[in-house]
């Protein structure tokens, strides 16, 4: 089993990263777990339905447990689930002496660890991820639930406990979640390591490679890749923001989609192949863009805009991303493979890249 360890100015935890993790931490975990007054499980629909039963064997020594259970999907990060959350945790009589377990994916853990830090100002908290997306979203403590006007804009930092990562429940993902998680390991690799990504395209070559071939290695040193940015810059002052790389138009189109046209990562996609264009006219990056188009369609994902993309939308949608400040917009842009700068970016060159890359579909 691979441990990660996660430092930052307020608290140093593990990752523990395998394909038994579960079964492998379970005597330690629930040794933890029993020091809390109560245990409560968050998790949606859909990992109820399939994973339930081994958290729930997991958790049976343990006397004072509830659950949780959410639509699955984006759905769930509203104001509408996160105040019934809520209300089912006053309602339980939760107190800060208990602890909250997100079991589920990329929305589990960011709705979940946003529960967490805001009940009673705040309880423990663990991720237990069931997704490949949540490789990401389950290290570095950003929590937040989205707004209709645009996606994470109410949240917090707030890091958990430990994070326990049992790559044997990904297995029952979907080709579509599967592609959304990968989407975010190959960001990792074009912000900061460029050996990973030519290993990545050498190893997955078609769909099915994402289920035969086992992800777990690559998925810790995405983690990996994580935990030294963050252990930098825990609240996004500086280079955390690399991180976001394809995020700003990403997450204009995920919210163009009113978050359930397309999935985070295939949102994510679109907007690496954008900024990726910009850094190749403003930073003057070269390297073989076509070839990784080419992987990635081989993949399976769209790597063209959708058409019919309403422009004004989606610069407002970015108007509202975090990173803008005094209405100018921020994007995160390459140097060259491995290599990422913050630039501010004016309108009329988010614009003349959103004509060209359409023109290019």
């Amino acid at each position: 089993m691979a441990e990660i360890t996660v430092t930052t100015k307020d608290k140093v935890y593990p990752v523990y990263i395998s394909q038994n993790a579960l079964r492998e931490q379970a005597e330690s975990l629930v040794a933890e777990l029993s020091r809390f007054s109560q245990v409560f499980v968050m998790t949606d629909a859909n990992v109820a339905e399939i994973h339930m039963a081994k958290m729930n064997e997991l958790l049976a020594p343990l006397e004072k447990v509830s659950y949780y259970v959410t639509p699955a999907g984006e759905e769930a990060k509203t104001f509408a689930v996160y105040e019934d959350a809520m209300t089912k945790a006053i309602e339980i009589g939760l107190d800060r002496k208990s602890v909250l377990l997100a079991f589920g994916g990329g929305v589990i853990g960011d709705l979940g660890g946003f529960v967490a830090a805001t009940y009673m100002r705040g309880i423990a908290f663990y991720q237990i991820p069931t997704t490949v997306l949540a490789h990401d979203s389950a290290v570095g403590g950003k929590v937040a639930i989205n707004h209709p006007l645009g996606k994470n804009m109410v949240g917090n930092f707030y890091q958990p406990e430990a994070v326990i990562y049992d790559t044997s429940l990904l297995g029952t993902l979907s080709e579509r979640e599967m592609r959304s998680g990968f989407a975010e390991l190959v960001k990792h690799a074009l912000i900061q390591d460029p050996a990973l990504l030519v290993e990545l395209m050498a190893t997955y070559k078609t769909p099915m490679d994402l289920y035969r071939v086992d992800l777990t290695n690559y998925l810790a040193r995405g983690i990996e890749i994580k935990a030294e940015i963050v252990s930098q810059d825990e609240t996004e002052q500086g280079v955390r923001a690399y991180l976001n790389f394809g995020h700003t138009m990403g997450h204009a189109i995920e919210a163009y989609g009113e978050f359930g046209k397309w999935l985070h990562g295939e949102s994510i996609m679109f907007g690496m192949v954008y900024a990726l264009d910009m850094s190749e006219q403003l930073l003057g990056l070269t390297f073989d863009k076509e070839g990784l188009l080419k992987w990635l369609a081989a993949l399976g994902y769209d790597v063209h805009l959708p058409a019919n993309l309403d422009f004004a939308v989606l610069l407002e949608n970015m108007k509202h991303d975090k990173k803008t400040t005094f209405n100018e917009i921020t994007m995160i842009l390459l140097e060259e493979i491995g290599k990422p700068k913050i630039q501010k970016v004016s309108d009329d060159v988010i614009e003349a890249t959103f004509r060209r890359v359409s023109q290019e579909a």
